[in-house]
């Protein structure tokens, strides 16, 4: 049985094996077709890459060549224009040559032939930069800038046609003078704002607009507004423009006075430079002038009153002080002495007198008092300015203004406050003097009247009983 079984085995094992040798022998077949198909692509790939590689620098090496071509016939073509433009500027030499020998030629015959003429050229040369820059900003270019004759070099040759043009221009500018000229020209006003204005030119005195005096400023000559006009003057000025007048105020100075009259403060300025003492003094003069007017025509309605009063002396009134006083007068009974009528009548006038001289004691003490805050705003302003001196020098003056203007400021003010008061004072003590004179003279009269009439009572009462005794006896 198992001899039967092992040929079978056997047989039934190399069939397996003869398979399994034809299905490798077809696999190995198969990879083999495959890689000569990719070996065969991927030398197709190389050899196009290799031709196309060759193709671009052949290229490149035709573009090259072309390349050295074009920049050898650029050289060849720059060195010939080089070569051209060497020998042209050997001929331009050779020309500045002539040229320059022509003119050394010229110059040597021209300083040959013209040195009389050397004198009078340099005259008229250095004459007229100096007239040109002397007119620039005067009135006379005002409206005619084309005026100002031509500026010469001295290199240049005189010709009789410049030297008429420098004549004709002092002639234009002098005839100019004489003229007043009204022309519409940009004016800077105070708050630096130009405006195209009318402006009147009077000669080469002045130019005004609007009433203002005008100055030129910086290097163009613009024409600016001085910041401070005198009232009378800018009248002066709107009468000669709207034609009303034949005056008009000159700077013989050169424009100096027009400067100093920009440069004067206003009256408030001035006022303000007087400082904290300045405030000060201004307000004692204000309540001393208001107690004096006050006062004053208190007085006056007094006056009036007492007039009155003095008029109808039998019908006592309240509102005077004779009627008041004479009231409390009469209203002392019979049987007093001579004394006392008197001291009574004193004590009543005594009353009154405070109310009539009532405010002048202290209008006497401000008028007083104000110069001697006076100087010591003075004494204050020398004490900034030589502080100022000390910590600055005297180079500079207007460091020392402000102390020096506070000094002279505050000491007119002090005189300015007090003589108006002394007058006020005077006025008033004189006139309360007067009131007091004629009240006592009308009191002394009243007084005397009832003493009289107080003697006559009395001896009329020692005669009657004089009498009723001798009739009992």
């Amino acid at each position: 049985m198992i001899r039967r079984m092992i040929p079978n085995v056997l047989g039934g094992g190399l069939v397996g094996l003869m398979l399994m040798a034809i299905t490798a022998n077809v696999s190995a077949q198969d990879t083999e077709q495959a890689a000569q198909a990719l070996e065969t692509e991927a030398l197709t790939t190389l050899r196009e890459a290799r031709q196309t590689a060759e193709a671009r620098d052949r290229q490149r090496l035709t573009d090259l060549v072309e390349d050295s071509d074009a920049l050898d016939a650029a050289l060849t073509q720059a060195q010939a224009e080089l070569s051209e433009q060497q020998q042209r500027r050997e001929v331009l030499e050779a020309r500045r040559q002539e040229l320059k020998s022509a003119l050394d030629e010229l110059n040597a015959q021209r300083n040959a032939e013209g040195s009389d003429l050397d004198g009078v050229f340099s005259t008229v040369v250095g004459e007229s930069g100096e007239l040109r820059d002397e007119l620039g900003h005067s009135w006379l270019t005002l409206g005619q800038e084309g005026a100002l004759p031509a500026r010469l070099d001295n290199d240049d040759i005189l010709t009789v046609q410049q030297i008429e043009s420098v004549a004709d221009s002092l002639m234009q500018l002098t005839t100019a003078t004489a003229r007043v000229e009204r022309l519409e020209a940009p004016v800077a006003g105070s708050d630096g704002v130009v405006e195209q204005q009318t402006v009147i030119r009077v000669g080469d005195m002045l130019a005004f607009s609007q009433g203002k005096l005008l100055e030129r400023v910086g290097e163009d000559g613009q024409l600016a507004v001085i910041d401070h006009t005198p009232s009378e003057v800018s009248k002066t000025l709107t009468d000669f423009a709207d034609g009303n007048g034949v005056v008009v105020p000159v700077d013989p100075a050169d424009g100096r006075v027009l400067e100093a009259l920009g440069q004067q403060p206003t009256l408030w300025e001035r006022f303000q430079q007087g400082g904290a003492v300045g405030w000060v003094i201004v307000a004692l003069g204000a309540v001393g002038l208001l107690i004096a007017v006050i006062q004053y025509f208190y007085l006056a309605r007094v006056s009036i009153t007492l007039r009155r009063q003095m008029a109808n002396i039998d019908e006592l009134r309240n509102d005077n002080p004779l009627g008041r006083v004479l009231q409390r007068f009469n209203a002392l009974g019979e049987g007093h002495v001579p004394e006392a009528l008197e001291a009574r009548l004193d004590e009543a006038m005594l009353a009154e007198q405070p109310r009539i001289e009532r405010g002048q004691a202290l209008v006497k003490m401000v008028a007083a008092v104000a110069p001697l805050l006076g100087l010591l705003g003075t004494v204050t302003g020398m004490i900034v300015t030589f502080q100022s001196i000390t910590v600055f020098g005297t180079g500079d003056p207007q460091l020392m203004a402000g102390g020096i203007s506070q000094a002279l400021v505050t000491t007119v003010l002090g005189l300015i406050v007090a003589v108006p008061l002394l007058f006020a004072h005077t006025a008033l003590s004189s006139r309360s003097r007067s009131l007091i004179g004629t009240m006592e003279g009308r009191a002394s009269a009243v007084l005397a009247d009832r003493l009289e009439q107080d003697r006559l009572a009395r001896q009329n009462r020692e005669t009657a009983g004089n009498a009723s005794h001798d009739a009992l006896a």
